[in-house]
């Protein structure tokens, strides 16, 4: 089976290397441009990139993929495989392949559609969420769905941590709709639009705490945008507000606080919140270090959280 594999994010990193290790072996891997990365912006190859070149595989980096459209088109592929890539096929790449052209999306469709599905899942208390290999159609996330693998959504589950599991999972979903594909017994089962919704890509703004939220969402969210986009409130000392980030874990209190009061008791930091209260273990003052609520207590005298 000759294929293609185009992905940027390293949620597609295990789909790649199972190919490599149990085949088909990929006839190229098309990826995005090298992005500055770090304080000195350095061009930094995504992971996936690397793993390519240290196997032989072709790589092709262009800006919009439908330059690539000639040098796909000579490979003769009857697979394209996409798993976060981070670009719209248009038609000239998707009349390429003889067979078909599948994504790997990592979310139980049609339920979260778009870039930030692993974050959704958890940010709204999900028990489960999963990958699904859908045919691509020109609506983002909408195509025929050919099978789905879930997995349960630990209570104490990150981003990075669910993201892992699902790149693992995402494997073993590839490698179930390969073989349906070779056999001819891949189905074709249409989404209901009304049971989807869209996603968008989280930014860093995003991770601002509202304090007025419920404690139990603002738990998962603590959660759901670790390690991206991460979650930060407005410290207030002195009448200057500094940012502070917030890392898991978190814990509910059973105390009624207005919410963004703080209780400092026992060099413990309990933040109120719309519907009881949280405790905070872990912050990062602005240009400081990851630390302990007791040792961020220890040098600092917050008034309140905004």
């Amino acid at each position: 089976m000759r294929l293609v594999f185009i992905a940027t994010g390293d949620i597609a990193l295990p789909s790649f290397r199972h190919l490599l290790e149990h085949g088909p072996r990929p006839l190229a891997l098309v990826t995005q441009p090298d992005k500055p990365a770090g304080r000195r912006q350095t061009l930094t190859p995504a992971a996936i990139k690397s793993a390519a070149l240290a196997a032989g595989i072709p790589v092709y980096q262009p800006e919009k993929i439908g330059d690539a459209a000639g040098l796909l088109g000579a490979l003769a592929p009857e697979i394209l495989v996409v798993m976060a890539y981070g670009q719209i096929l248009r038609d000239d790449i998707l009349t390429l392949p003889g067979k078909a052209v599948i994504n790997l999306h990592a979310s139980l469709l049609p339920k979260y559609r778009g870039a930030a599905c692993i974050q959704a899942a958890i940010d709204a208390g999900d028990t489960e969420t999963g990958i699904t290999a859908i045919h691509v159609a020109r609506e983002l996330d909408a195509g025929d769905i050919i099978l789905a693998k879930s997995i349960p959504i630990a209570p104490d589950d990150t981003g990075g941590s669910l993201h892992g599991r699902l790149a693992d999972l995402a494997a073993d979903v590839l490698a179930a709709t390969l073989a349906r594909l070779a056999d001819g017994t891949a189905p074709r089962i249409p989404q209901d639009p009304a049971l989807a919704s869209h996603i968008p890509k989280l930014g860093r703004d995003h991770g601002r705490i509202d304090w007025k939220m419920p404690a139990t969402a603002i738990e998962r969210r603590i959660r759901a945008y670790d390690p991206w986009p991460g979650t930060f409130t407005s410290a207030v000392e002195g009448g200057d507000g500094q940012r502070l980030k917030i890392h898991p874990p978190s814990s509910i209190v059973k105390m009624e606080l207005v919410p963004g009061e703080l209780a400092t008791v026992g060099g413990k930091l309990i933040v109120g919140c719309g519907q009881n209260a949280l405790e905070l273990t872990c912050v990062q003052p602005s240009g400081g270090k990851r630390m302990s609520a007791a040792d961020y207590l220890r040098g600092r005298k917050p008034e309140q959280f905004q």
